[in-house]
């Protein structure tokens, strides 16, 4: 296994025929991963991408998905968040994509990235963020720890957004519980039962949030057999038609939990002064 940085902004992983590029300033994103010269997840050489969005995987937090018309009331106060993703209303995914995360240590079996966030017009409070890259010659493993360092409690979430190459046979298992069907501005409003999902991507039409994730979900084609699996109980599954993606996100909590009646019971967190969330991401990888 081996470690170094390709740029001043960039850092790689080796282990085996898996490649893990990293872009500390867009985001604390993973700018590609590979087998050999192929893509397991969406791909760009780190000094060719140009944002976060376009990126293979990049960190959710302090919050997964959609504030609703970016605001919120917790604990008897009033908060507002900025719309940041394209013309939306909403604000989206939270801050730790939109911020330059620092390299804290790199070797050849890991990288450490840290984020310090101050309040600011697009989250009200003070939080410290870690993500923690291993690499292995089968499958690629990521930790978060989010620590509020606010004098206050305030919500917390996280999760990953994992973008998929979509090939002629995608094919996506993963046993769940429910569905969050969505209104017209994308914001859930009932739950339905949904006894798993098991189908070739083509075929799949989802925008959602996904309750009782148990097990691995399976992302299998023609050239990988792929096992996501976590220590959140949440999915988002996108599977847009007209796009050469698709995404299958481990979350932590609903979208738009914060505007939920029962919010801590949707999976948000209240942490406490000092108080920090942690969560695991695991991707293994078997060739076909």
């Amino acid at each position: 296994m081996t470690a170094h940085a390709s740029t001043d902004h960039s850092f790689e992983l080796h282990a085996g025929a898996l490649r893990l590029a990293l872009r500390p300033d867009l985001g604390g994103c993973i700018a590609g991963f590979w087998h050999g010269e192929t893509p397991i997840l969406r791909s760009s050489e780190p000094t060719e991408l140009p944002s976060a969005r376009a990126s293979a995987c990049y960190p959710l937090l302090p919050y997964s998905n959609r504030i609703g018309h970016a605001r919120f009331r917790w604990k008897g106060q009033d908060h507002t968040t900025r719309p940041n993703f394209g013309d939306g209303p909403h604000s989206v995914h939270g801050v730790g994509w939109q911020r330059a995360w620092e390299t804290v240590s790199s070797s050849a079996l890991e990288v450490v990235l840290r984020l310090r966030h101050a309040p600011d017009a697009d989250w009200p409070f003070a939080f410290e963020a870690s993500q923690y890259f291993t690499l292995s010659p089968r499958a690629l493993h990521v930790e978060m720890v989010l620590t509020n360092l606010a004098d206050t409690a305030q919500p917390a979430g996280l999760g990953w957004h994992p973008y998929f190459p979509k090939r002629a046979r995608s094919r996506l298992h993963a046993e769940v519980a429910g569905r969050w069907d969505k209104d017209a501005l994308q914001l859930p409003v009932r739950k339905v039962a949904q006894p798993g999902i098991d189908g070739d991507i083509a075929h799949l039409d989802f925008d959602h949030c996904f309750d009782g994730w148990r097990g691995a979900a399976r992302i299998r084609d023609e050239r990988f057999s792929l096992q996501l699996s976590s220590s959140l109980d949440r999915l988002v599954v996108y599977t847009p038609q007209t796009r050469d993606y698709f995404c299958v996100e481990p979350v932590s909590h609903v979208s738009n939990a914060i505007h939920m009646a029962e919010a801590l019971a949707h999976g948000l967190r209240s942490l406490a002064p000092g108080e920090s969330l942690r969560a695991w991401m695991q991707l293994d990888v078997g060739v076909l």
